[in-house]
């Protein structure tokens, strides 16, 4: 058997070590043929292909991104989309695939299962949002990252008495920045599923003020004020749909310091978030996706998506977990004095 492995949407942290997995076990306990498609399905709508061996992922457990490259080209949205990737397929006598992404990716992935194209899914996310699973690779990896710098965002607030916004990633869900909120020691933080009252938030910047303390407010990057709509730089659309985020940090520190009279600035993680190497648990995460992931295609237990279920590994349909994001429950919010809105 020959498969395909292609990694679609963003970098993410822990990629290389899904695709590291699937090609040793592939070829060492089931003797299969592997080939990997380079920039996600932009590779099959271009027929860019590329020889995939042990030799080739060598030495890159500990390595961000992904050898293959990726884009977030949505195949349906290309004139023959679904036949050029056909085309593709058949051209390298490609078998089967096993596909690496978030909610965006599956999503296409699903459609082209129900099509008749044999694939297998593998959750990433640093977003932490796909349906089905407890937890995605990359996720880990960017809570540390931001962590890290809300701590060293402390000192320096303290020492000019300003407060600091920070603002991580999360469009729908903000497993980011409830977590690394959380361990960081924010003040306030404030997440997409539930919209931000302006005066509550100013209220919290203000007390932690009048006790000679400067505050730390997180913010997702997906959060929007309930007098007002979500605040956006670029409004331009990706070929999913999708508005490119950012603003309501600096937006938010126009507001502190317009209502408060007390200086703001912002910190936008952006990028950082997603770089760099992996966490030991995003290799472990990525490194067990992988094996299951071609467990499944040894056996054509085709569209399903691996996902850990407590410290189990399972297969879901991919029709069951995709066209829906997986939100912080709201039981969560009781559960800590930081969120306000």
């Amino acid at each position: 058997m020959k498969v395909g492995v292609l990694t679609g949407g963003g970098d993410c942290p822990g990629l290389n070590a899904v695709i590291r997995s699937v090609v040793r076990k592939g070829v060492q306990e089931y003797a299969f043929d592997f080939v990997g498609v380079r920039d996600g399905w932009l590779g099959l709508l271009k027929n860019d292909v590329v020889p995939l061996d042990i030799s080739s992922v060598r030495g890159i457990l500990p390595r961000g991104g992904t050898i293959l490259g990726s884009s977030r080209t949505n195949p349906f949205k290309h004139e023959d989309g679904l036949r050029r990737v056909r085309d593709t397929l058949a051209s390298y006598e490609v078998d089967a695939l096993v596909v690496i992404g978030g909610e965006d990716t599956l999503g296409a992935a699903t459609e082209l299962s129900r099509q008749g194209i044999d694939l297998v899914g593998v959750p990433k996310t640093i977003d932490n949002d796909v349906s089905g699973t407890d937890y995605t690779f990359g996720f880990d990896t960017a809570v540390g990252i931001a962590t890290e710098a809300i701590d060293r965002l402390h000192t320096t607030a303290e020492s000019h008495m300003r407060a600091l916004v920070v603002e991580v990633m999360g469009r729908h869900s903000g497993w980011i920045a409830l977590h690394a909120g959380i361990a960081g020691g924010a003040n306030v933080i404030l997440i997409p599923e539930r919209p931000f009252d302006m005066d509550q938030v100013c209220e919290q910047v203000k007390r932690r003020f009048e006790i000679n303390y400067a505050p730390i407010v997180v913010v997702a990057e997906g959060a929007v004020p309930k007098e007002g709509q979500m605040i956006l730089k670029d409004r331009s659309l990706d070929e999913y749909g999708h508005v490119r985020l950012s603003g309501i940090g600096e937006w938010l520190a126009q507001e502190i310091s317009a209502r408060t009279e007390k200086d703001a600035r912002t910190t936008v993680l952006g990028h950082i978030q997603r770089g760099g190497t992996p966490s030991a648990f995003d290799r472990w995460l990525a490194t067990r996706f992988g094996l299951h992931a071609i467990d499944a295609v040894k056996e054509r237990d085709f569209g399903r998506m691996v996902a850990l279920r407590d410290t189990r590994i399972v297969r879901v349909p991919l029709a069951d977990v995709t066209g829906k994001n997986k939100v912080v429950d709201p039981s969560l919010y009781d559960e800590f004095d930081t969120f306000y809105g």
